[in-house]
């Protein structure tokens, strides 16, 4: 008669196996979707960026200004806004302005708040000042290339698409909890993303970059509609499609500063995320569980006594496994990350996973919100 031990040793093999095949998947889907190559634009219609800031991040000014610095031979407005008038992000765009004086520069402090959540608050008040009728943003903490807003406008000018996003990758600043962090993204995020892109499963809109024409932002409520929501980004995406446009996703990434200092920092916002993607598909967040296979055929192992059988699933699983972050780290050009702290990120990253179905509020921005089962924020259970 089969024990339980047993039994939950093989079911942790076949889930570490459907994982691992995963992982195989994933390698050829990497190289393909990085190998691809951005559309070529056309013309260079006038840009509006909006940047919605809330203190002075690590490296805050050198994303800024790479923004600024863009090979974009169209108008570009950029609108950086603060709801504080003594937040110290109003310094760094005070050197902007300073440094790049034939720039179309702008800094609005508005401390007026609509709902939850303050970004997209921020993001109402800063939108009254746009002038141009293409309209990108992109969370503070994201830094790009030369290249970066032609190859988004030309996305953009595509028949029928109604918003662009981007993917993103991790770049530690500093630290072994924001190496950690930067894995998660590399290593979990970006290949889980092309993978849905490619079977149809995902639905991607980050805050890393999205663009739209001002018609469709009319179109679906402003940014008035999404200010109670904790993925805006997403509930963004999801009104552009319901309203019949296509959501492109060149073959490119930003890059999102990771500068989590500690493991309770880091815990903290991989659980946002986490209860944020969880919220977005809970469908497509529970079968999630493929992509950690490492340590799922390690439990299943142990489950049952490193037989044979399970031994040979969690070597499997680890070849598979380190075939895919290899590939990850091939296209991005990473090199010199530490081969043992792949186990230790998969670990975590399950950790997190299941975390994430007991946590009923997250900590963001200083703020301790409720999180109501479609994402929706409730009122602050208390500020720091």
């Amino acid at each position: 008669m089969m024990t339980a031990a047993v039994a939950f040793g093989w079911l942790c093999g076949v889930v570490a196996c459907a994982g691992a095949v995963y992982s195989l998947v994933g390698v050829f889907l990497v190289r393909r979707f990085f190998s691809s190559k951005a559309a070529a634009i056309n013309e260079c219609p006038a840009v509006t960026i909006l940047k919605p800031l809330k203190g002075e991040e690590p490296e805050l000014q050198a994303h800024l200004q790479s923004f600024c610095l863009q090979d974009y031979p169209g108008q570009v407005q950029f609108i950086f806004g603060v709801q504080d008038p003594n937040d110290p992000a109003i310094r760094c765009v005070e050197a902007l302005k300073r440094n790049l004086p034939g720039h179309d520069i702008q800094l609005v402090v508005d401390t007026t708040e609509y709902g939850a959540n303050r970004k997209v608050s921020n993001l109402v008040n800063i939108m009254r000042e746009a002038r141009h009728d293409i309209i990108v943003l992109a969370d503070s903490d994201i830094g790009v290339q030369p290249s970066y807003l032609r190859n988004i406008v030309a996305a953009l000018s595509a028949p029928g698409t109604g918003l662009v996003t981007c993917l993103y990758r991790g770049e530690p600043l500093r630290g072994l909890c924001a190496q950690l962090s930067a894995m998660a993204i590399d290593y979990h995020f970006l290949p889980s993303v092309i993978f849905g892109l490619a079977v149809g499963l995902a639905r991607p809109c980050v805050g890393a970059t999205i663009a739209l024409r001002r018609s469709v932002l009319e179109q679906i409520g402003g940014f008035d509609a999404f200010v109670n929501y904790l993925a805006d980004d997403n509930a963004i995406g999801e009104a552009v499609r319901g309203r019949g446009f296509g959501v492109a996703v060149p073959p490119m990434t930003v890059v999102h500063a990771c500068t989590e200092r500690g493991f309770g920092d880091l815990i903290s916002h991989e659980l946002r995320w986490a209860r944020t993607i969880r919220a977005v598909d809970q469908i497509g967040f529970a079968g999630s569980i493929i992509t950690h296979p490492i340590p799922i055929a390690f439990a299943g192992a142990v489950a049952s006594g490193f037989s044979l059988a399970a031994t040979a699933v969690l070597l499997f699983s680890l070849a598979c496994r380190a075939a895919l972050l290899r590939q990850v780290d091939r296209s991005l050009g990473v090199r010199g990350r530490a081969w043992w702290l792949w186990a230790v990120r998969d670990f975590l990253s399950l950790i997190i996973f299941v975390a994430a179905f007991f946590v009923n509020s997250v900590t963001w921005r200083g703020r301790q919100l409720r999180v109501d089962p479609y994402g929706i924020l409730s009122s602050s259970v208390k500020d720091h």
